[in-house]
């Protein structure tokens, strides 16, 4: 589907550039390779604008052809970038030591994350499992604002204005659960401004609660944990929500402490 981002590149901005990050981000998890029809298709942009600017983004090191396919896929540097964000982050430096031992302590999956449009994004995710699982969070995964704790807990943290922006954005992309989905999210938001935190069950057999983080001069964080192959409980969210409150408390102080 194509995208309805409007690619003005105005007074402050530049076209070029604005259009080849739309060309970066069309590459998602689960899609190893793109042509330049499906990367038009996925940004909205003409093809003949995409058949150049993948050229250049091939000259600059961001994507790899492969010529066999005559299709491209992401390069090596947009991972360093990547990491570059992970080793250069002050929050990262403070919080990821705090979380690995919150981890351990409490035998349970400590994640941060913050907003990427209508995405949340992990920061760190220490997962705490006694046992092998499928499921695997890593640090760099996406998932849906409107469905995770994570996302509603950052959505109770934000000004009303983005926040009533994004619920229009989420009423398009989930059309045929519109009434529900939306009665949802601002439940898990009063959640938040009742008892501090959001408990949110959108996979089977995983209960995450979440809070946001909101610090002057930072972006908004949301901080959760979670517990996976248990059956989720009300009880259960709160035995963790207390847990959470009091760790967002020690790690909203260091941060502080450590600006």
């Amino acid at each position: 589907m194509a995208s309805a981002r409007q690619y003005s590149g105005g007074a402050n901005g530049n076209r070029s550039l604005e259009r080849g990050i739309e060309i970066l981000r069309a590459f998602r998890p689960g899609v190893d390779t793109l042509g330049n029809g499906e990367i038009a298709e996925r940004t909205g942009l003409p093809r003949s604008t995409v058949s150049r600017l993948t050229k250049t983004l091939v000259e600059f090191g961001m994507l790899d052809e492969v010529r066999t396919e005559r299709n491209y896929r992401l390069a090596a540097a947009v991972l360093s970038l990547g990491h570059a964000v992970r080793m250069g982050s002050p929050v990262l430096k403070v919080l990821s030591p705090l979380m690995r031992a919150e981890s351990t302590r409490r035998r349970l999956n400590v994640g941060l994350a913050t907003a990427d449009r209508t995405m949340m994004v992990y920061l760190e995710s220490i997962r705490y499992s006694p046992r092998p699982t499928l499921r695997s969070i890593v640090a760099g995964q996406q998932v849906p604002m409107e469905l995770t704790s994570l996302g509603r807990a950052y959505l109770a943290g934000i000004p009303d204005a983005a926040r009533d922006t994004l619920l229009v954005q989420f009423r398009r992309r989930n059309a045929a659960a519109t009434k529900a989905l939306i009665a949802e999210v601002q439940k898990s938001i009063r959640s938040v401004r009742r008892d501090g935190y959001c408990a949110v069950s959108w996979q089977p057999g995983v209960l995450a609660v979440a809070t946001p983080i909101v610090l002057e001069g930072l972006p908004i964080y949301a901080l959760n944990m979670s517990l996976q192959d248990i059956e989720p409980t009300e009880a259960l969210g709160r035995e963790i929500g207390e847990y959470l409150m009091v760790f967002a408390a020690r790690c909203e102080e260091t941060l502080s402490v450590s600006r």
